[in-house]
């Protein structure tokens, strides 16, 4: 396998301007298998977007005319699906055997548990794979074999409304007590959202880790082993529901159904005194005018020492058998250009060290220096583990109770838990 791979034979060979490699086919069931005309692939893809104007539909739309004026013969199909969407459409497609080609989603080791995947070594390049943050690439492992490749990446840091916290005589809060302070100090300001708590079912488990974290906690152990209704859990989302949520402090959307691209717009309507945010919130801001500040979250006693990093993942699978086109068509993906491409477009960290490096240097990109310094101190998601579908799920559906007017944090805490055990012990 190994020594195949760095070799290309067939129409893609000839045609392609990157002259990468990819796998052969009948090496971990793809090529072109028999295959002969036209070849299309299909993509399933998340938007970035926050609206039809900057969807990603308009980048991959670029991206694919470009590919396919030097690669006749290999046509993409691509459709673009929300967050709120992406990741349970694909599951549709998967459980109804007709799985996409590719799919770049939240996700990936459920279905490499299941053999449904290529490996990241059956398709890209050698320099591909070589150029992946080690970080990134290393999440994307399971028992050590990566089947996700990181697409996208982003950190959190605490936004804040720079002309609402002028005007409350405010600085930036550095622990749990000064952000409680300042959220009563805008809510008497009139401020709608002092703080705002998105725990609805966009990205509820981004929230939850980010507050996790900053107490102390987490969603798993050194070794691996979920451990969601901790002390310090408990402890954390009892100081939410008491101090923040009990004191009217988050606004008037409950934050079970606050979802993220809610409280961002809310943030860039200068609505909102303080959200945590990832680098995408700084352009939505801008747009707006409105004048915001970045610090690292606050923490219990604290800055908060670890911050929440997030990668997206594109995955191939193996059911329609075109590993050699995927392959070739994901190295044009990593190419340094269209990483930059879309990492600008969306301001989300670069996943390739040669994007990293790049951006890094240009002033264009001076904003977002400070999460690019956070990534390689951050902490992802379990997403090495196959239940990790499973429990995000399971947090995006319930962790909006345990700061209800009626909700105990610690019942809350511990359904999610034994959701976690289960899925994992089952794994």
């Amino acid at each position: 396998m190994a020594v195949q791979r760095r070799r290309r034979t067939g129409t893609i060979a000839a045609v392609s301007a990157l002259g990468m490699t990819a796998v052969l086919g009948g090496c971990g069931g793809g090529g072109l298998s028999g295959d002969s005309g036209e070849v299309t692939l299909k993509l399933v893809a998340a938007d970035y977007g926050d609206s039809t104007a900057n969807s990603s539909k308009k980048y991959w739309d670029a991206l694919v005319k470009d590919y396919e004026s030097q690669h006749s013969g290999v046509n993409i199909d691509v459709s673009v699906y929300s967050w709120n969407d992406v990741d349970r459409k694909v599951k549709e497609m998967v459980d109804a055997g007709n799985a996409p080609d590719m799919a770049q989603i939240g996700a990936y080791a459920d279905y490499a548990d299941e053999d449904l995947l290529y490996t990241a070594d059956d398709l890209v390049s050698i320099s591909v794979q070589a150029d992946w943050v080690s970080q990134l690439a290393n999440a994307g492992e399971v028992n050590g074999v990566q089947y996700g490749m990181p697409f996208a990446a982003s950190t959190r840091l605490l936004f804040y409304n720079k002309t609402l916290f002028d005007e409350a005589g405010l600085t930036p809060p550095k622990t749990w007590d000064e952000l409680e302070s300042a959220a009563g100090a805008l809510k008497d300001q009139g401020v709608k959202y002092p703080y705002a708590l998105p725990l609805g079912p966009e990205e509820a488990q981004a929230e939850t880790m980010q507050w996790l974290l900053s107490g102390g906690g987490g969603y798993t152990d050194t070794l691996g082993t979920y451990g969601i209704d901790s002390s310090d859990n408990v402890e954390t989302f009892t100081w939410l529901k008491n101090d923040l949520v009990g004191k009217g402090l988050t606004g008037p959307v409950a934050p079970g159904e606050l979802n993220r691209a809610d409280a961002f717009a809310a943030f860039a309507a200068g609505d909102v005194g303080m959200l945590n945010g990832h680098p995408s919130l700084m352009k939505i801001a801008a747009k707006k005018g409105v004048k915001f500040g970045m610090v690292p979250m606050p923490g219990a006693d604290g800055p908060s020492k670890v911050s929440m990093g997030v990668a997206d993942w594109m995955t191939a699978f193996k059911r329609n058998g075109h590993g050699e086109q995927i392959g070739d068509f994901l190295d044009f993906v990593y190419d340094e250009k269209n990483v930059l491409d879309f990492s600008r477009e969306y301001d989300l960290l670069p996943v390739t060290n040669s994007a990293s490096d790049a951006m890094s240097a240009a002033k264009e990109d001076a904003d977002l220096k400070p999460f690019l310094e956070e990534l390689p101190l951050s902490e992802l998601y379990p997403v090495g583990e196959t239940s990790w579908a499973q429990v995000s799920a399971d947090i995006k559906k319930r962790i909006g109770e345990a700061v209800a007017p009626d909700g105990s944090p610690a019942e809350v805490l511990s359904r999610i838990q034994t959701t976690a055990f289960s899925a994992q012990t089952a794994g």
